[in-house]
C-alpha cells in the first residue's frame, strides 16, 4: 500500500512571491536588533563626545577673555568672548613660538616618516625573510619596551653629548628614528596583511627584496602605516621631558615654550592657554589627514571581507 505525503502548502504570499521571481524579504528584527542604535547608545555616545571636546572648548573660551574677566567674577565664562587674536599675538609677541612650532614640525615629521620608513622595512624582514636569528633578535626588540624611558635618559644623554648632539634638533630626532613598538606593530601587520605566496611570486617574477616591500608590502600595510604615523607625531610633538634636557630653552620646541609662558611669579592663563589652541591645530589637522586614510582602508577591508 502506497503510503502519498501531502503537498506542501506555501506560506500566504510567499508562494506567489517565489513563483513571480520576487526575492523573499527577510523579516524584521525586533527591538534587540544591532542594525540600528537605540536612544541609550546615543546618549552614551554624545555623552563621550562632550567630555573629550570640553577641554579643547574651554581653552578656547579662557584663551578669548582677558585674564582680569576670567578671574574676576565667581562664576567661570563660558561662551568666547572677544580677544582670541589679540592673545594669539600676544603669544607671538612675548616668545620664539614661531621657532618652536618649527622645531616641533621638523622633529614630528622626520620621526613620523623614517617610524613608518624603517619599521615597515623591519617588519618585513621579521615577517617574511628566513635568516639566522630571526625570532631571537625580534625578542630583544620586544624586551626593550619593557624598559621605563626614564632608565635611559642618562646613558642618552651622555650618547648625545659625546656625539655632539647636545643643543640641536637632531639630539631628538636620532633617538627616535625607529621604535620597537612600530617594529612589532609593523611586523603583525605584514604577518596578517601579506600572504607568502604573494610574497614568493614577486620574488619568482624576479623583484629584488626592495621592489618587492615597496609594490607587495607597501600597499597592504598602507592603513597601519597611517596609524603608526599619526600616533609618531603626536608622541614627538607632545614630548616634553627629553626635549628640556636635550635642548636650551631659546631653542625649544612648542611644549618648552608653553612652561616659559607660564613661568614667573604671574600666570596669565589667558596668554597660556592661547598658546595651547594654537599648539594643538597641527595635532588635530595631522589627525584629520591621516584619519580619512585609517577609515578608507577600514572599510575597504569590511566590503573585501
Amino acid at each position: 500500500m502506497a503510503v502519498t505525503t501531502p503537498p506542501r502548502v506555501p506560506a500566504p504570499g510567499r508562494g506567489a512571491a517565489v513563483r513571480r521571481g520576487v526575492p523573499r524579504t527577510v523579516p524584521k528584527r525586533g527591538p534587540g536588533r544591532l542594525d540600528k542604535a537605540g536612544p541609550v547608545a546615543y546618549a552614551l555616545l554624545a555623552a563621550i563626545t562632550a567630555a573629550s571636546v570640553f577641554p579643547l572648548y574651554w581653552s578656547v573660551v579662557v584663551a578669548s577673555h582677558d585674564d582680569n574677566s576670567v578671574l574676576a567674577g565667581s562664576t567661570p565664562p563660558l561662551v568666547p568672548g572677544g580677544h582670541l587674536v589679540e592673545n594669539i599675538h600676544r603669544v607671538f609677541e612675548l616668545s620664539a613660538f614661531w621657532q618652536a612650532l618649527g622645531n616641533s614640525f621638523v622633529v614630528a615629521g622626520t620621526t613620523a616618516v623614517s617610524n613608518v620608513l624603517l619599521s615597515s622595512l623591519a617588519g618585513f624582514a621579521f615577517a617574511k625573510l628566513r635568516f639566522r636569528g630571526r625570532n631571537p633578535l625580534l625578542v630583544c626588540v620586544v624586551v626593550t619596551v619593557m624598559v621605563p624611558t626614564q632608565l635611559g635618559i642618562i646613558p642618552l644623554y651622555m650618547l648625545v653629548t659625546d656625539m655632539g648632539l647636545y643643543g640641536k634638533l637632531s639630539a631628538l630626532i636620532v633617538p627616535a628614528l625607529v621604535s620597537a613598538v612600530g617594529v612589532f606593530w609593523m611586523r603583525q601587520a605584514v604577518e596578517e596583511n601579506i600572504p607568502d605566496e604573494l610574497v614568493e611570486a614577486a620574488r619568482m617574477d624576479g623583484a629584488g627584496l626592495l621592489r618587492t616591500y615597496w609594490h607587495v608590502v607597501v600597499p597592504g600595510v598602507r592603513t597601519t602605516a597611517a596609524v603608526l604615523a599619526m600616533f609618531t607625531f603626536m608622541f614627538a610633538w607632545n614630548d616634553y621631558f627629553w626635549p628640556l634636557i636635550a635642548l636650551p630653552p631659546e631653542n625649544g620646541t612648542v611644549q618648552i615654550a608653553l612652561n616659559q609662558l607660564a613661568a614667573g611669579y604671574y600666570t596669565d592663563y589667558t596668554l597660556m592657554l592661547a598658546g595651547v589652541v594654537v599648539s594643538v591645530l597641527p595635532v588635530l589637522a595631522a589627525f584629520t589627514l591621516l584619519a580619512r586614510r585609517i577609515v578608507s582602508g577600514v572599510m575597504a577591508g569590511a566590503v573585501k571581507g
